[in-house]
């Protein structure tokens, strides 16, 4: 019998939980200081910047932070991703070590970047945020935000850069090129896609 290369989780599986490795540090990270006064910052300096409760999470020392079932609900569109096995990478390093590795671009976005886009678009809604604004480079951070407001009704402006647009059109991956041209959010995207079939 052959060793497994690839290893499929049921939903039933899916984490409910996510890890903190924080609390497995062996000792605290160094505080984030403010680029003002150089001094640690806190919760006033990020309220400005993030919901409560992401900042809550950011200074969390607990071993595990539950996933919101309405985040978890999300996931289940392209989680658990498929984990495989490396055997040709390991027989060419002639390693006894067996290295795994996930593939994430069964995601919407393509890419690893909706893990934390869903969760924080989500708490920014709860918390009541209308708009978010980010910037991308290649465009699965952009991508990745605008999926995940769209889900929780948020609007989304993602700023990406020059060079990204200018790159050939076979240099980018076509989910993202198509929400970023000429596009603010991604439901202007799915409601021009929607005139355009009708």
């Amino acid at each position: 019998m052959t060793t497994p290369t690839k290893y499929l989780l049921d939903e039933a599986q899916l984490p409910k939980f996510w890890y903190n490795i924080a609390a497995d540090l062996p000792k605290a990270p160094p505080p984030v200081l403010h680029p003002g006064t150089l001094q640690p910052v806190g919760p006033d300096d990020l309220a400005p910047l993030f919901p409560m409760e992401l900042i809550l999470q950011e200074v969390s020392t607990e071993r595990e932070i539950e996933i919101p079932e309405p985040v978890r609900e999300i996931y289940r569109l392209w989680r658990p991703a498929p984990l495989y096995r490396a055997h040709r990478l390991e027989k060419a390093l002639g390693t006894p070590a067996k290295i795994f590795y996930k593939y994430e671009g069964v995601s919407p976005a393509g890419s690893h970047k909706p893990n934390t886009a869903v969760p924080q678009a989500f708490y920014n809604a709860q918390a009541g945020t209308k708009r978010l604004t980010t910037e991308t480079g290649a465009g699965q951070w952009g991508t990745s935000l605008s999926f995940a407001g769209q889900l929780f009704g948020l609007e989304v402006l993602v700023f990406q850069v020059r060079v990204s647009c200018q790159v050939p059109d076979d240099c980018i991956d076509p989910r993202r090129r198509a929400l970023f041209i000429g596009r603010e959010t991604m439901r202007e995207l799915i409601e021009e896609l929607r005139r355009q079939k009708s």
